[in-house]
């Protein structure tokens, strides 16, 4: 099982089968053109750089995080030109006029793409997807550094702290809680904020993507009463890592050594108010002294074994290497965000989501046609296919998006 950090290889070649023009065959014209529509970025006048292109170059700029705008757009358009893709000739844009592009189009276009497109993609044959009759999925959060401007500290402030103790010190940071489909490492929702929103703020946005059928994994930092009670109601199940200081009762002992408990809100310190029940796995891995525990609302242990769920809450760790792929070899190592302004920083965070969506999509295409297991594809190896392949085989071009004559309601 991969950690943080490491990177999945195998012997395999299957990632070079992700050979096709990724940009355009996952985010087809078509619907960028209706994510446009939905937001109101459709335009009046012809540019240079109209929406949907500009669309693609942010999707562009992630996959090809280390190189300048003027760059990017070279790579985005060399192939297609060589091709005769469009009739006449195209200027590369100057980096002034690729940021006002970018500023035009906003964050929403970019969100809404994310939203039509990003969701889970296991089918019943997917290899480590799921555990017996549920999808396994994972929710965590985490930070991405952004340039040190007054735009940026204003809408999502710097950390409170170094780790020295200095205050008001390091890189303004954007706050993300995702989900994650432990399976196939798709990030299948989101939700983006300043760095003081708390991270259970940001789990409720993410929870209207969750629902029966699915096995939520979360560490510790989730636990909460009300935040389980939330995500319980949305028909998942639960399986969730609890604090040591957390008084857990035994009210039923089970056969599989697993026990039935209750929790309590924190602010009911004598339980006068009738808790929510669960079930506790209690266990220790070798070589280390500590007990975890967990709770899960699944309550029969016939239907899943404590031993099974012990070892099972390891593949909530697909989420920190989700993490890795997207901030490391996506993003490239010590990973600051480019954009200069609040909602640039949005929108390239949603560009780097939507980039990785494609990548690991096609990762599980090319492992279903195999009968492989998507996790042991490298993603490092199909990024590079990708990268090599996209300027070569894109299939749109630089046209002006229209108004539609009827209105389309989502």
């Amino acid at each position: 099982m991969p950690r943080a950090g490491q990177v999945k290889s195998s012997g395999e070649r299957l990632s070079d089968r992700v050979a096709i023009g990724v940009l355009t065959r996952v985010f087809p014209p078509s619907l960028v053109d209706e994510a446009l529509v939905r937001t109101g970025r459709v335009e009046q006048r012809t540019r240079l750089l109209p929406a949907g292109v500009v669309v693609y170059f942010v999707l562009a700029m992630c996959l090809f995080s280390g190189q300048g705008y003027e760059e990017v757009a070279r790579l985005l358009t060399e192939g297609l030109r060589e091709r005769r893709r469009w009739r006449g000739a195209w200027t590369v844009p100057s980096t002034a006029a690729i940021w006002k592009a970018r500023s035009r189009l906003g964050v929403e276009p970019v969100k809404e793409l994310f939203a039509a497109v990003c969701r889970p993609v296991a089918k019943s044959a997917t290899r480590g997807a799921f555990y017996r009759e549920w999808r396994l999925t994972a929710i965590d959060g985490t930070t991405f550094d952004l340039p040190d401007t007054a735009s940026n500290v204003e809408a999502f402030g710097r950390p409170p702290r170094s780790g020295r103790g200095e205050l008001n010190v390091g890189y303004p940071q954007i706050r993300l809680v995702g989900l994650v489909e432990c399976g196939t490492h798709i990030v299948f929702d989101a939700a983006i904020g300043p760095l003081r929103t708390g991270e259970h703020t940001l789990a409720r946005e993410v929870f209207r993507s969750v629902g029966p059928g699915m096995l939520l994994l979360a560490d510790r930092g989730f636990f909460g009463v009300d935040l389980w009670k939330t995500a319980a109601a949305t028909g998942a199940d639960l399986l969730w890592r609890i604090r040591k200081d957390i008084v857990l009762a035994v009210v039923e002992q089970l056969s599989d050594g697993s026990y039935i408990s209750e929790i309590f809100d924190q602010s009911d310190i004598h339980h006068t108010r009738r808790g929510v029940k669960v079930r506790v796995v209690e266990y220790t891995v070798a070589g280390h002294d500590a007990v975890y525990r967990l709770i899960t609302t699944i309550l029969d242990p016939v239907v899943a074994p404590a031993t099974e769920l012990a070892a099972l809450y390891a593949e909530r760790w697909e989420f920190e290497s989700t993490l890795d792929e997207i901030k490391t070899h996506l993003g490239g190592s010590h990973l600051v965000l480019r954009s200069q302004r609040a909602e640039g920083a949005e929108q390239e965070l949603y560009g780097f989501l939507l980039v990785h969506h494609a990548v690991r999509n096609l990762i599980h295409e090319a492992a279903r046609e195999g009968d492989h297991d998507p996790d042991r594809i490298s993603f490092t190896r199909s990024l590079r296919v990708v990268r090599r392949q996209v300027t070569d085989q894109a299939a749109f071009s630089p046209r002006q998006t229209r108004p539609r004559r009827q209105s389309h309601a989502r």
